[in-house]
């Protein structure tokens, strides 16, 4: 054989052979699961599908448009909408331009600032609904002025259930914000400004419409943050019907009287959280 003939061999040998347009044709590579890695992957899908599967099977289907149409459930519904909305548009204002700040400007202690910004992520919800009643209660550090010289009262109030929202959902965004304002390239902002453009008309008109994904993704996060926040909201706000009593608040006192509307309310719940993940399944669950 000669010596042209086995570097063919050797190369049909490596990619398969060759399809009949003189093109490679490469094989696909059958990986099997290892046991010792298959077995505890279905044990943890298992273990996380279980509770939702429940949730369906003892669901009160017959009865769910009439658990779904009570006033209780209506007006707790309403109020977790509003409230959740309202608390997404107060991240929207306060998070972009943090965000911003954050990816685009040094200054000292900029990791530290990060860091506290990120910590409501990872602290507990009702730790953080007691730092807000220290911070925004009648006695609080900020609140006592509030009452004094305004005579604005926050905690078990509409508006107090919107800042605890806020407070546990404005890092989602800001963290979503400046991961695009990472990736987006800053040479187009210089340019701008080089055309005589002010830094914050070169933001407004260059940068904005070039992290608007971005912003979206961190707005439907934000919002499914607030729509579902429990500890902070009724360690600061209270559990008031008609006025603090969100839909996560209402399917914890019904849980206790009236389970089936419990069930139901936790199913508007999944939904939400279902259409969400849907919503950014091209954004972060595709892959390209």
């Amino acid at each position: 054989m000669t010596e042209l003939d086995k570097s063919g061999t050797t190369a049909d040998a490596v990619t398969g052979g060759s399809t009949r347009d003189g093109g490679p044709r490469r094989r696909r590579a059958r990986s099997g699961v290892p046991l010792p890695l298959l077995v505890p992957a279905l044990v943890g899908l298992a273990f996380l599908l279980l509770p939702l599967a429940a949730l369906l099977v003892r669901a009160p289907w017959r009865d769910l448009p009439d658990q779904l149409t009570s006033p209780e459930v209506w007006e707790a519904l309403r109020l977790s909408l509003i409230c959740a909305t309202s608390a997404t548009a107060a991240s929207l204002v306060l998070g972009v331009p943090l965000a911003w700040l954050l990816a685009r400007t040094d200054f000292p202690g900029r990791g530290l600032v990060r860091a506290l910004v990120t910590l409501p992520l990872v602290l507990p919800p009702v730790v953080g609904g007691v730092a807000l009643l220290l911070a925004l209660g009648r006695n609080g550090v900020v609140g006592q002025w509030l009452d004094s010289w305004f005579g604005v009262t926050l905690p078990f109030t509409t508006a107090g259930v919107v800042i605890a929202e806020t407070f546990v959902a404005l890092p989602f965004l800001v963290i979503s914000v400046e991961g695009t304002l990472r990736a987006a390239d800053p040479r187009f902002e210089e340019a701008a400004m080089t055309l005589g453009a002010s830094r914050f008309t070169a933001f407004r008109r260059v940068t904005l419409p070039l992290i608007m994904p971005g912003i979206a993704a961190g707005s439907v996060l934000a919002w499914a943050r607030a729509l579902g926040e429990f500890g902070a909201t009724i360690t600061f706000a209270g559990n008031f019907p008609g006025r603090t009593q969100t839909m996560p608040l209402a399917v914890y006192l019904a849980l206790q009287s009236d389970p089936a509307a419990a069930i139901a309310l936790s199913l508007v719940l999944l939904a939400v959280s279902i259409a969400v993940l849907a919503g950014l399944r091209d954004r972060w669950m595709t892959v390209s």
